[in-house]
């Protein structure tokens, strides 16, 4: 295979999937703004501030040039966090190609529009092909190949499959699915719950707790991701309820670890910093708390965990609201 792809952003999952693609002998070229990100690729062969500890292969190269990476790709990977896919997206308008398929492996929805990342890409680059990739999949493990699965969604099915094709291997499986809005919303919601799952342990509180978070996290998700249009199902699926798992409980989970911090006491701000990188929870919490507001959809872990970080709510006081809000059935 001689396939080549772009990817914008040097952060850790585009680099885990750059290696693994190298790997199969596709030809990777990474973006990134940072000189020294770019020089640690190309250097010491290894992303020493993302992914610390894989080493890069032959077949990828890194560049601060996005015009040098963009030309002469098949794919472009919108490598970045969810707050600068649009922005981005502007950079590249210009240079992009009609034929060069878009494939956006962020997770969040727009802050203020509330509009998916897939609406936003397709808003700004209108002529390309828009993939989502989606999935239970930390960097970390991906870059060792690790058994993964994964799943890839668009509104035309046709260069789903495509990317299904290009990134499949023995340790990476990638489904397919039509259902591109639950696909997109179980990745941004489950973020909130992580994060609150991670508050739950910051804590000092247990197994059940975390159970109950998740489990009543996941009755939010499909609350809110049916009411925009996804299906039922596909929460129950990889993007649903197998990201929902591993990002509650790894400690590869960057919102698992900043929800830790935050309940040990820590502000959002300085989990966010000692976390080093974006913690896309605190801004999906944001976000989809003004979607719930606006569409009036009950969603109280989210409700109570955005008055935690935006408000200063003391996060065992915001448990304990949780456990005594009124009784009702579990269905609801």
């Amino acid at each position: 295979m001689c396939s080549k792809i772009a990817f914008l952003g040097g952060g850790s999952f585009g680099t885990a999937l750059s290696i693994m693609l190298a790997k199969k002998g596709v030809l990777a070229k990474i973006w990134d703004r940072n000189k020294d990100v770019v020089d640690d690729i190309n250097i010491k062969k290894e992303n020493i501030r993302y992914l610390h500890g894989a080493v890069i292969p032959v077949g990828v190269e890194a560049f601060t040039d996005i015009k040098e990476v963009v030309q002469d790709s098949e794919y472009i990977v919108l490598a970045v966090p969810s707050h600068v896919v649009r922005n981005l997206c502007k950079d590249i308008r210009e240079i992009v190609s009609e034929n060069q398929i878009i494939i956006s492996i962020a997770k969040g929805i727009e802050a203020g529009s509330g509009k998916r990342l897939s609406q936003v890409i397709s808003e700004e680059l209108p002529n390309n092909s828009v993939v989502i990739l989606s999935g239970p999949s930390h960097a970390e493990e991906v870059a060792q190949d690790i058994p993964t699965t994964v799943v890839v969604a668009s509104e035309k099915m046709e260069y789903a499959k495509k990317v299904q094709d290009l990134f499949m291997t023995n340790k990476f499986r990638v489904y397919t699915n039509e259902d591109i809005i639950g696909v997109e919303i179980g990745g941004a919601v489950k973020n909130i719950i992580a994060l609150a799952a991670g508050v739950s342990d910051g804590i000092g509180y247990g197994d059940n707790t975390k159970a109950a978070l998740m489990t009543r996290g996941m009755s939010e998700i499909v609350r809110i991701g049916t009411k925009l249009g996804g299906k039922k199902e596909t929460f129950a699926g990889l993007t649903g309820i197998g990201d929902l798992i591993v990002t509650c409980t790894s400690m590869h989970s960057r919102n698992r670890r900043a929800g830790i911090l935050i309940g040990k006491g820590s502000t959002a701000e300085e989990a966010t910093r000692e976390i080093g990188m974006v913690v896309e929870g605190i801004k999906a919490c944001k976000a989809f708390y003004e979607l719930k507001e606006k569409l009036g959809i009950s969603m109280p872990i989210t409700d109570v965990l955005y008055k935690v970080i935006f408000e200063g709510k003391e996060p065992k006081y915001g448990v304990y609201e949780l456990m005594t809000r009124d009784k009702k059935g579990e269905e609801y």
